[in-house]
C-alpha cells in the first residue's frame, strides 16, 4: 500500500523536533505538506508519496502564484523541499524533486510604522483598568520597547520578567536565549498587569501574557487572536481609527525610532516614551541621568552585571 503524506508528515514533525527545531518552523514546514496533500485531493487524486512529483509541485506551485503573494510562494517551496530532502535521508525516495527548481525570489515590502499620534491614540484607548487594557498596553509597550517578535512575546513565562532590574529573558530563533530591557514606563505597565493577572482563573500558568483562554501559543500570533488577544488588531486600533496593525509593525517602529537617531541596527535601547532616544557619542554610553529616569529614554548595557 502506497505511503500517505500526511503519515509522512507526522514522521517529518518527529524528525523536526528531535533536530529541535522552533515550533513554528516545525508548524509552517507541516503546512507545505498539509497544503499540497488538500490540492491532491482537489485534483482528484491521492495524496499518496508517489504524487510527490516534479510535474505536479511545479503545477502546484503555479497555481499558488496565482493566488498568493510570492513570499507565501516561495514559504510553501521551502517547506515542501525540506519534506523532500528528509525523505530523501530517510530512503523513501532517491530523488528530491525540487532538486533544480529555483524558489520565487520575493520583493522585501517595507513594513508600516507607527506615528507618534497613532501610538498616543492606541496607548490612550487602552488606559482602562480591566484585565485585557491592563495586558494590551503592556504588550504594546514592551514590543515599542524592546522590538521582540510575536513569538518572544508569546514565550515570555513569569519567571523571564524582573521589574526591579527593567528586563526579562527571551527565547529568540535556534532556542536562543538573550537579554532585553524596557524603561520605566514599561515597568509600570507590566507591573500593573502583573497585578490584575494574578486575579484571573489561569494565573497559575507559565505564560506571562494571558489570554481570556489561557496561555497563547507560542508559535506565533495567529492562535492567540481567536481567544481573546489583541491581534490581528493592535489593541485600541479599532477604538482610534488607527487601521488594522500588527506585532511587526510595532517592532518595525521601535527599530525605526532607534536607528532614525544614531542607534546602531539591533542594539538595545529604552525607549517607552514619545521621544526616541539620543544616540551615543564618541562611541561610548550615556550616563544615566536620574532626571531623566521615568521617561523611557535611558541606555541600558546588554549585560545587566556590566552596566554603562
Amino acid at each position: 500500500m502506497p505511503e500517505r503524506l500526511d503519515d509522512l508528515a507526522r514522521s517529518f514533525s518527529r524528525h523536526l523536533r528531535a533536530e529541535a527545531k522552533a515550533p513554528r518552523t516545525a508548524v509552517i514546514y507541516g503546512q507545505s505538506v498539509t497544503f499540497f496533500s488538500r490540492w491532491l485531493l482537489a485534483q482528484g487524486r491521492e495524496p499518496v508519496i508517489e504524487e510527490l512529483t516534479r510535474a505536479g509541485i511545479r503545477e502546484w506551485l503555479a497555481q499558488l502564484a496565482d493566488q498568493h503573494e510570492t513570499s507565501t510562494v516561495r514559504t510553501r517551496y521551502k517547506g515542501l523541499h525540506r519534506f523532500c530532502s528528509w525523505l530523501v535521508s530517510e530512503g523513501e525516495i532517491e530523488v528530491n524533486p525540487l532538486a533544480g527548481l529555483e524558489p520565487p525570489v520575493a520583493q522585501a515590502k517595507p513594513v508600516p510604522v507607527l506615528s507618534d499620534e497613532d501610538l498616543t491614540r492606541i496607548l490612550k484607548a487602552c488606559n482602562g483598568k480591566d484585565f485585557r487594557d491592563r495586558r494590551d498596553e503592556a504588550v504594546i509597550r514592551v514590543l515599542l520597547d524592546c522590538g521582540i517578535r510575536v513569538s518572544e512575546l508569546c514565550g515570555l513565562t513569569v519567571e523571564a520578567v524582573d521589574l526591579d532590574r527593567e528586563m526579562a529573558l527571551v527565547t529568540g530563533k535556534g532556542n536562543k536565549v538573550r537579554p532585553v530591557y524596557f524603561g520605566a514606563r514599561t515597568a509600570r505597565a507590566l507591573d500593573r498587569y502583573r497585578r490584575e493577572r494574578s486575579r484571573q482563573r489561569h494565573s497559575h500558568l507559565d505564560a506571562f501574557f494571558l489570554s481570556q483562554r489561557g496561555a497563547p501559543s507560542p508559535t506565533g500570533s495567529a492562535s492567540w487572536s481567536t481567544s481573546g488577544g489583541p491581534w490581528p488588531a493592535s489593541p485600541g486600533c479599532t477604538r482610534t481609527g488607527s487601521g488594522t496593525r500588527s506585532p511587526t509593525t510595532s517592532s518595525s517602529t521601535a527599530a525605526r525610532r532607534a536607528t532614525s537617531s544614531g542607534w546602531p541596527a539591533g542594539h538595545p535601547t529604552r525607549c517607552s516614551s514619545g521621544t526616541a532616544p539620543a544616540p551615543p557619542t564618541c562611541g561610548r554610553s550615556r550616563p544615566r541621568d536620574a532626571s531623566r529616569e521615568g521617561t523611557g529614554c535611558e541606555r541600558r548595557s546588554p549585560n545587566p552585571r556590566q552596566p554603562p
